[in-house]
């Protein structure tokens, strides 16, 4: 496994060694020990799937407090825009993002460490999302921020009116209001 370092501290792609050959391919996932000694200590509890459809925004979401969350994010099938947005009080990257594009057929994944706030497009006619966390889902601790904030500046990539949001991500606040 190859780590991309990124433009925010402790936010990396990582682009695992495929082996293909004419049955097909084979590669790592997931190695604890090498992500260990590339990344650092992560304690992964729980993995969730989604598949959504062209225009998909979902997030940007986080967790709060004791309940945050880091997250390895990869595509099964399809492309998506993933987006890791710093709201570390005090980071000198705070309100910066990372985007990454990743695909069923790059195999790149996006570690996003705890402290960001985390959200993806869907660039293909359907997309399969799989990612690790190492925090359980507590939905009181649960915070979002503007998927469109004009702050941010984030290229999700799908033109407005094509973008699609559940009832709950077409109504967070902006970064700056967050409290």
């Amino acid at each position: 496994m190859d780590v991309v370092k990124t433009g925010i501290d402790g936010v990396v792609i990582l682009a695992p060694r495929i082996f293909n050959d004419p049955r097909g391919y084979f590669f790592e996932s997931f190695n604890l020990k090498e992500f260990e000694e590339k990344v650092g200590h992560v304690d992964f509890v729980q993995d969730n799937e989604s598949k959504s459809s062209y225009g998909v925004v979902r997030g940007l979401h986080f967790q709060k407090g004791e309940h945050a969350q880091a997250k390895l994010v990869r595509v099964i099938e399809g492309s998506v825009l993933d987006v890791a947005v710093d709201i570390r009080p005090g980071s000198p990257t705070y309100g910066k993002h990372v985007a990454v594009e990743l695909t069923g057929e790059n195999h790149l994944q996006f570690f996003i460490p705890r402290g960001f706030a985390h959200g993806f497009s869907v660039l293909s006619e359907t997309a399969v999302f799989q990612y690790k966390c190492d925090n359980f889902y507590c939905p009181s601790s649960e915070g979002a921020i503007a998927w469109d904030d004009p702050e941010l500046g984030i290229d999700w990539r799908v033109p407005k009116e094509k973008v699609i949001l559940s009832a709950k991500d077409s109504n967070h606040p902006l970064l700056k209001d967050l409290v």
